[in-house]
């Protein structure tokens, strides 16, 4: 997945996350294999983040997005029985709003989360998923602290109410990586053939790759809850946390 294109769509979702409603052109619609456009806001899945939802709008006509593909092109997949704008239509694609707000909150939660534990506890992370308003994120933590649950929250709720600001920015591979602790799991997973790399930075508290989406401070993720602490093997503990509306 490129930083600024994923093979002929251009990227708008990554260069501007407060998006939803832009002018496109499809490249290509087939049933099967989904809809190219030459320019999307859809983010496609990714790093625990699941896609958007949205709609394609073109000389009165509707196509509902439920969904996408990453091959060679970034494909976006139409509900069953929905009409398909031939190629080189002109379309207006918009986004579910609620839905890609409410996940970009979630994210920039798991980051902060990310952020304290790897700050107060040391620990990496082993593994995570989101949903819309819930997460969760694993951890290499072999031993867990004495009121561990609501302490956690209550570190993770201080940096939220502190409103730090959260910047993104793409710097080459080697000035990346040269970052301590730029990857915060235990792989890295950052592409071997990536030559650029996408910056999350919370000031102050947390600096990671990262390809997903994400609000502008950490006060618009809003009351975090740490709704459970389970462990998953000898080293391992599983953190679900939930935003309160």
């Amino acid at each position: 997945m490129g930083v600024t294109h994923h093979g002929r769509t251009q990227r708008l979702d990554l260069a501007d996350p407060t998006l939803r409603e832009w002018e496109c052109t499809v490249l290509a619609a087939d049933p099967e294999q989904g809809i190219v456009l030459d320019r999307s806001a859809f983010y496609p899945g990714g790093g625990g983040q699941p896609p958007d939802h949205g709609v394609l709008l073109w000389q009165g006509v509707q196509t509902r997005i439920v969904g996408t593909r990453k091959g060679d092109d970034l494909y976006l997949l139409p509900a069953e029985g929905d009409p398909l704008p031939p190629p080189g239509t002109a379309v207006t694609g918009a986004l579910e709003d609620e839905r890609r707000s409410l996940l970009m909150r979630t994210h920039s939660g798991l980051h902060v989360l990310c952020g304290v534990v790897f700050r107060d506890f040391g620990a990496l992370v082993t593994g995570g998923n989101m949903e819309p308003g819930e997460a969760r994120m694993d951890f290499n933590l072999p031993q867990v602290p004495p009121d561990f649950k609501a302490s956690l929250e209550d570190l993770v709720n201080a940096e939220v109410v502190a409103d730090r600001a959260i910047e993104v920015r793409v710097l080459p591979r080697a000035e990346a990586l040269a970052i301590p602790d730029i990857v915060r799991t235990q792989t890295n997973l950052i592409p071997p053939d990536e030559q650029e790399v996408r910056i999350v930075d919370i000031t102050g508290l947390d600096v990671q790759a990262d390809g997903g989406t994400h609000v502008a401070a950490t006060a618009q993720i809003g009351k975090v809850q740490v709704v459970k602490v389970e462990s998953k093997g000898k080293a391992n503990r599983r953190v679900r946390i939930r935003l309160m509306a």
